[in-house]
This record gives C-alpha cells, sequence and structure tokens, in this order.
C-alpha cells in the first residue's frame, strides 16, 4: 500500500490502478478477433472496438482536464461554476459528439495503435501524478455533471487522477469480448 496523504488519498494506489487498466486493455486487445470488435456491446450503441476506443479516450481527455483544473482552480469558484453550467446546457451536441468521435476513430486507430495510445497516456499520466505536490492535488472546480457519471459537481486533481480508470472498469463490464464480457 501506498503513502496515504494528510486526507486519506493514496497515490500509489491510482499508480497501481493506471498499471492494471494497461494490463486489461492490451489483454483484451490481445485476445480479440476482428469479429470480436465488431460484435455488439451490452448497453451502449458502440462495438466491442468503439468502446475500446472510448476507454482509451477516458484517459485522453484526464490529460486535458487536468489542464483545466490547474487554470480554473487559481480562479474565484464562481468561474468554473459558470463554466461547468455552460458545459451542462450543451450535453445534447456533447452526446452525440462522445458517441460518433469512436465511430470514426476506430477507422483510424486499430488495436495495435490503441495499446500504443493506452500505453503512452497511461504512461504520462503516471509521471505526472508522481510529480505532483499535495496542495496542487487539492485544487479543483466545478464540473459538468451531466457530461458523465463519474463527474462530481466539484473535483480535485486527486479525484480527477482517479476519474479515468473508473471510467474505464465501468465500461470494461459492457464488453462483451470473451471472458472480457
Amino acid at each position: 500500500m501506498g503513502e496515504r496523504s494528510e486526507w486519506g488519498w493514496d497515490r500509489q494506489a491510482v499508480l497501481d490502478e493506471y498499471a492494471g487498466a494497461r494490463r486489461t486493455f492490451h489483454a483484451l486487445l490481445d485476445g480479440a478477433t476482428a469479429a470480436d470488435l465488431a460484435r455488439p456491446t451490452s448497453g451502449t450503441r458502440w462495438t466491442n472496438g468503439q468502446l475500446l476506443w472510448h476507454m482509451l479516450f477516458g484517459y485522453l481527455v484526464t490529460r486535458v482536464l487536468l489542464g483545466l483544473v490547474r487554470g480554473f482552480s487559481r480562479l474565484p469558484r464562481s468561474a468554473s461554476e459558470g463554466f461547468a453550467g455552460v458545459l451542462n446546457a450543451g450535453t445534447r451536441p456533447f452526446d452525440a459528439i462522445n458517441y460518433l468521435g469512436p465511430c470514426g476513430a476506430v477507422k483510424v486507430f486499430g488495436p495495435r495503435r490503441m495499446g500504443v495510445a493506452f500505453d503512452r497516456i497511461t504512461g504520462s499520466l503516471q509521471r505526472r501524478l508522481a510529480r505532483e505536490s499535495e496542495r496542487d492535488l487539492a485544487r479543483g472546480m466545478h464540473f459538468p455533471v451531466r457530461w458523465d457519471p463519474f463527474f462530481q459537481e466539484f473535483m480535485t486533481l486527486a479525484d480527477l487522477y482517479r476519474y479515468p480508470t473508473r471510467h474505464f472498469d465501468f465500461h470494461h463490464r459492457q464488453l462483451t469480448l470473451g471472458a472480457g464480457g
């Protein structure tokens, strides 16, 4: 078990979660045939391949969100609250883009490229997290809770570092790949 922060957050546990997700992602990709990837998932409109890309995207978007939190955390909380409100108002277009993105992405990113991208992004997040100070991990902002069930009204960097693996684990259960679904 890793060292816990003064407020009970375990950095090493999050680093270990990334490593576990990386192993799982590669096992899913390595065990999937083209037919498996084209099969519908359980509970989504995506195929397994599209959902795998969406799972990868959860980590990619986290890197962008880290920058937003850093910026908005230096402003009055009302700034991020207003920003989250605007984003919540745009949920319908977001949902359409969120659905269509993976539909197109799998035409460009095959399993090998997804695996390489997953390694790069989780490695990048691991390195960033390892360098974060306790003070920075406590920085936060308001989030558009209508965009994702794992977004909370207010999230700190510490919360955000946990987000992509929660998102990953949720969608992993929707895959219909051999033992993965």
